[in-house]
């Protein structure tokens, strides 16, 4: 069986379920915002050096495997079991809190760059970022999507954040935006 199905040569691809939708179907935009989520999550991970984050990052890559999955499927309500269970935000809700608790953790936006692998983690939350809208934009319009991905987005672009943070605080980096005394303090992860 050849990759090359043909099936979508005129601009058309099917969901879960049989449904066949345009490429420019919103559905599609959202779970293929989640897949290159998982791709830039890879990367940042090819480039990490540490073996206890990389691993965290495998499990949320296929973690999201079912994410996207869940919003392929207009009727993942109808599905066996859930797609995206509150287990799966609780370990994200438990690692932020576990990053957050560490001495010397950025308190302050951060000006990402100075080290490569904190630098990927800070693309790869953005695209979160931007398939956590794209998600809520769906539901807002009533299209039938589990609303537990909003949450699962939001936590997981949290931790992302603070990976980020992590790798720098290892490599001895201050990435923070301002220095003492330099105005406001606003929410680190946006």
């Amino acid at each position: 069986m050849s990759i090359a199905t043909k099936t979508g040569d005129k601009g058309k691809t099917a969901l879960i379920g049989g449904e066949r939708v345009s490429k420019a179907d919103f559905r599609v935009e959202t779970y293929g915002t989640i897949d290159e989520l998982g791709a830039a999550m890879g990367f940042a991970r090819s480039i990490c050096g540490d073996a206890e984050i990389n691993e965290l990052t495998k499990k949320i890559q296929r973690e999201l495997f079912l994410v996207a999955g869940s919003v392929a499927n207009p009727h993942f309500d109808e599905a066996p079991k859930p797609y995206v269970t509150p287990e799966m935000i609780d370990d994200l809700t438990a690692e932020v809190a576990r990053i957050e608790k560490m001495d010397g953790i950025l308190s302050d936006w951060s000006l990402p760059g100075d080290v490569s692998a904190a630098a990927a983690y800070d693309v790869a939350r953005t695209i979160c970022r931007r398939a956590e809208r794209c998600v809520v934009r769906m539901h807002e319009s009533g299209e039938k999507v589990d609303s537990r991905i909003i949450t699962y987005l939001n936590r997981l672009s949290d931790l992302l954040w603070l990976v980020g943070r992590l790798l720098e605080l290892k490599a001895g980096v201050d990435s923070s935006l301002r220095g003492p005394n330099e105005g406001q303090r606003w929410s680190r992860a946006w």
